[in-house]
């Protein structure tokens, strides 16, 4: 099952998940500040995609990211280090990420989708 961690006053999760309903594609809505992910699963998945980096990760344009100047912060930091502050504060998070056992995608482009989704 999809598991899509998006936040509810968020536009770019809205068009996300307008786009998984237009396209008849089931998943589980989790609201990602409410109840960002587990520290287990986000160092899992980082390591898994981790020829993305770290920074596909983070919400870069967040005002928590900004507030805590993550920007130089990030390049030098480990997998548990950004796994652990995700999980204490799911605005760090690019949303939506959403994620199967094959598949992860942060932020939305629907070319993206396309190919990963569908």
């Amino acid at each position: 099952m999809i598991k899509f961690y998006g936040y509810k006053r968020c536009s770019t999760s809205k068009k996300a998940q307008k786009w998984l309903d237009e396209h008849g594609v089931k998943y589980e809505f989790q609201d990602l500040v409410e109840q960002p992910p587990k520290k287990e699963d986000l160092v899992k998945w980082m390591t898994k995609y981790q020829d993305r980096g770290l920074r596909y990760f983070f919400n870069t344009s967040g005002q928590h990211y900004r507030q805590q100047k993550l920007k130089d912060k990030v390049p030098t930091m480990t997998i548990e280090e950004a796994a652990d502050m995700m999980s204490k504060d799911g605005k760090l998070i690019k949303r939506p990420l959403v994620v199967d056992d094959d598949h992860l995608t942060c932020g939305f482009r629907e070319n993206i989708y396309e190919q990963t989704w569908l």
